[in-house]
């Protein structure tokens, strides 16, 4: 198939242009400018926030299928507001942009990446597809990143052929928990402490099985949204012990809750103590999927 990928030199965006390749579909990769991919005959340049320029790029491509991997997070090491904000931006109206490109153009197919730890406070640990999402979180701008998730769920569902695939917490080559990556750093330099009994659940995922499930989905005819995670979502009373030393990194020191929010702010402290996981059943009965690698405990750390 032709397949156009948004976001094709990001962490996921990369390998899947290449994954794609290798299944012999013929790939266009979309980039701002033209210091990414190296296959300049398979390259459109287009800024997602700029509609006609969007549009003719698109056109171009004449993809049956288009794949939203946008985000500006390469800036959080940088500019963490900045990413957040440009990032939001890219889920609402790039996202607005691309749904109209990808109609234009044809396509009869969107797949697009969506965050799977967004969900509102709930009874049970693992949540599944139809929990809320918590766009009313007293974090200003976590309730803006989340609100701009709903907006691109609601816009790629309300497409026809949507598909949105909601990834867990990222490891491995080129995120955050890679052995150079930045929460790695805050944790060989004993500043990501433990807080209170470390209850919030996370639900982990190894690029290369995000990338897989985009594989899946663009060759799938499966609508909606599903969680793409591990099987193993862990309170972080585990996870980060564990974490620490395969990276080599003194155990977390323990802290109660509620200096949490001082000393980490709002988001790690509601990863470690509040968050909820996410169950991957959806995806493994309406798309086929499951993931290579079961449980991040075979793998935190180590890339």
């Amino acid at each position: 198939m032709r397949v156009l990928v948004a976001g094709a030199t990001g962490v996921i965006g990369r390998p899947l242009v290449a994954a794609l390749r290798a299944r012999g579909h013929e790939v266009t990769a979309l980039v701002r400018d033209t210091a990414g991919p190296a296959d300049p005959d398979a390259v459109v340049v287009a800024d997602a926030l700029d509609r006609q320029a969007l549009l003719s790029a698109v056109s171009a491509a004449r993809p049956e299928v288009v794949v939203h991997q946008m985000s500006a997070l390469r800036l959080l090491r940088d500019d963490p507001a900045g990413a957040f904000a440009q990032t939001a931006r890219l889920r609402t109206e790039g996202t607005a942009n691309l749904v109209a490109a990808a109609r234009a153009a044809g396509a009869r197919r969107l797949v697009a990446q969506s965050i799977a730890f967004a969900g509102a406070p709930a009874a049970t640990p693992v949540l599944d597809e139809d929990a809320p999402l918590y766009v009313d979180a007293p974090d200003p701008g976590w309730a803006a990143t989340v609100g701009a998730v709903a907006d691109l769920e609601r816009q790629v569902t309300a497409t026809d052929g949507g598909l949105v695939l909601r990834y867990g917490t990222l490891y491995g080559p080129g995120t955050a928990y890679a052995r150079t990556g930045s929460t790695a750093g805050r944790v060989l330099a004993g500043r990501l402490p433990l807080p209170g009994d470390g209850t919030g659940i996370t639900s982990f995922l190894h690029v290369e099985d995000a990338v897989g499930a985009a594989v899946t989905a663009v060759e799938s005819t499966a609508t909606g949204i599903l969680h793409i995670t591990d099987d193993d979502p862990a309170p972080a009373a585990h996870w980060l012990p564990h974490y620490a030393h395969t990276l080599g990194a003194p155990p977390p020191r323990r802290i109660p809750a509620a200096l949490a929010p001082r000393l980490l702010g709002w988001y790690p402290t509601h990863q470690l103590t509040t968050a909820h996981g996410a169950s991957n059943a959806r995806a493994r009965t309406e798309l086929g999927w499951k993931p290579a690698r079961p449980s991040w405990r075979e793998g935190l750390g180590k890339e």
